[in-house]
């Protein structure tokens, strides 16, 4: 007999985690499905079809709990730059996860959210576009290492127990006003560079008082090419993964179908809204993330370009029960 279809969510409370949410139950092809979301430190509001476990994901009873007649786990939860947490959050859970899934007779597919970090993104000069063939290439610290560790220890399973896995690889992720955030020179800059760095703090106020869009460019001169996705399309991504028969055991970079120059960007904004810019070297590199893949065998399709993330990012008007919040440093 055939279980009824059951998503074990881990990260749901987060920025991908309640975008997948959101869609995944006004989506009427998943209307069969019961959601469950193992969440930690933080909750979300009661609702049909949405089941809650709490608990650490390093506790294999708590994921064994989290587990019990799930069909299908899209693992989302991960940490940034905390060496105290990345072993157990990343290595740790992913294991349970992976050992209990591998014995569970309801199991059907795991998909993993994974990162460019672990290609190294724009930390690397990357003379030619980096495909999912491309070798691990981290750069310095945890996170990056915690992204590499993931997609190795998916692929094993692979390997040893024919599990049905996907990892999709995403680039930095964008929703609502982070896009503008990530060009400010004020400390409520989101992620990585922190342009005020680069600048004395004297530039940097001006700058922020004039709203003048840095634009970043690599040792050479030359404007970098940054990769990102929107979280949207990223979310279409896993809709599309769910269930594809071509999905088995794969990786896919799931990204915008060019990545962003800044100095088009700069461009954009300075006709666009009047926008003044200064170009920033930077000890960053060009990358161009191959998302071929995914749309040769996914059928998936990015909607977001330059111009759509620019522009939503900029009218984007907060209300005032949505308070900008940064979970983590970008």
């Amino acid at each position: 007999m055939t279980s009824s279809p059951r998503i074990l969510v881990t990260g749901a409370t987060g920025k991908v985690g309640q975008a997948f949410l959101r869609r995944f139950f006004e989506e009427p092809r998943f209307s069969a499905f019961t959601v469950r979301a193992l969440v930690h430190n933080r909750t979300l509001p009661p609702r049909d079809r949405l089941e809650i476990v709490r608990g650490s994901i390093a506790d294999r009873e708590t994921v064994e709990q989290a587990l019990d007649g799930v069909t299908h786990v899209l693992h989302l939860a991960t940490v940034k730059e905390t060496p105290e947490q990345v072993m157990d959050v990343a290595i740790k859970g992913l294991f349970w996860l992976l050992e209990t899934c591998r014995v569970s007779p309801a199991f059907r597919q795991f998909i993993l959210l994974g990162g460019d970090n672990a290609v190294g993104h724009f930390v690397y000069p990357h003379p030619i576009p980096v495909t999912e063939t491309q070798r691990h290439t981290p750069y310095k610290g945890c996170y990056a290492l915690s992204k590499v560790l993931e997609e190795v220890m998916l692929e094993q399973y692979y390997i040893q127990y024919d599990l049905n896995g996907c990892c999709l690889r995403a680039p930095w992720i964008m929703e609502k006003d982070d896009f503008k955030y990530q060009l400010s020179f004020g400390e409520d800059v989101f992620g990585a560079p922190r342009w005020r760095e680069y600048v004395t703090p004297e530039q940097a106020d001006e700058y922020v008082r004039t709203q003048t869009i840095p634009v970043m460019l690599d040792p050479d001169g030359q404007p970098v090419k940054r990769n990102f996705v929107h979280v949207e399309d990223l979310v279409t991504a896993i809709f599309c993964a769910i269930d594809h028969p071509k999905a088995r055991q794969q990786t896919f970079n799931i990204c915008m179908n060019e990545p962003v120059d800044y100095r088009e960007l700069g461009d954009y904004l300075a006709q666009s809204r009047g926008l003044p810019t200064v170009d920033i070297i930077t000890p960053y590199h060009s990358t161009w993330l191959d998302n071929a893949k995914a749309r040769f065998v996914l059928g998936w399709r990015p909607v977001y370009d330059l111009k759509r993330m620019t522009d939503e990012a900029w009218d984007y008007q907060r209300a005032a029960d949505d308070p900008r919040i940064i979970w983590y440093p970008g």
